[in-house]
C-alpha cells in the first residue's frame, strides 16, 4: 500500500451550549476511524456561556487513509480538487471546513462546523510541491490506489 504524504491531520470542532455534545461529537466522529478517541475540552463564551472544543490528531497511515476517503466522498471533490492551490498555505498545511449536520447525517459535506487541518509532507517544503501530493493522495483514495 502506498504511503501517505501527510504528517498528520487534525479535526475540531466546537459544541456550542445549544447543541447536544454526544451527537456534535457522533458528527466529528464520522470522519475518524472506529474506536478513535476525541479530546474533549471545555471553555466559555464571551457571555459566559459554554463551548465544548472537540479534536482529534490523526497520525497513522491507515487511520489517514480513512479521513481522507471520507473527504474523498464530498459531492464536490473535484470543486475542492481545483481549489487546493488556495487551500494549502506556505506552511504546507491543508485547510477545508466540513458540514457538521451532514457529518452527523452520515455524508461528507464542505460547509461549516468540523475544521480539517493537514500538515502535507513535501520535499522540498514549498507549497507546489504541497498542493500536488495532497492532490495525489486525494485521487489515490478516490481510485483506491493508497
Amino acid at each position: 500500500m502506498a504511503s501517505v504524504p501527510f504528517h498528520y491531520i487534525d479535526l475540531r470542532t466546537f459544541c456550542y451550549a445549544t447543541e447536544d455534545e454526544k451527537r456534535v461529537t457522533e458528527a466529528l466522529q464520522y470522519y475518524l476511524p472506529e474506536e478513535f478517541e476525541v479530546d474533549r475540552a471545555e471553555s466559555e463564551g464571551h457571555y459566559g456561556d459554554r463551548i465544548v472544543v472537540l479534536s482529534a490528531r490523526v497520525e497513522t497511515a491507515d487511520d489517514m487513509r480513512h479521513v481522507l476517503r471520507r473527504v474523498a466522498e464530498l459531492d464536490d471533490v473535484d470543486r475542492f480538487l481545483d481549489e487546493l492551490d488556495q487551500r494549502v498555505d506556505e506552511n504546507c498545511s491543508l485547510f477545508l471546513s466540513l458540514d457538521k449536520q451532514s457529518a452527523f447525517n452520515g455524508t461528507a459535506a464542505v460547509g461549516d462546523g468540523i475544521t480539517l487541518r493537514a500538515k502535507v509532507e513535501a520535499y522540498p517544503a514549498k507549497k507546489a510541491a504541497a498542493v500536488e501530493n495532497a492532490r495525489e493522495a486525494i485521487e489515490g483514495v478516490r481510485d483506491d490506489a493508497f
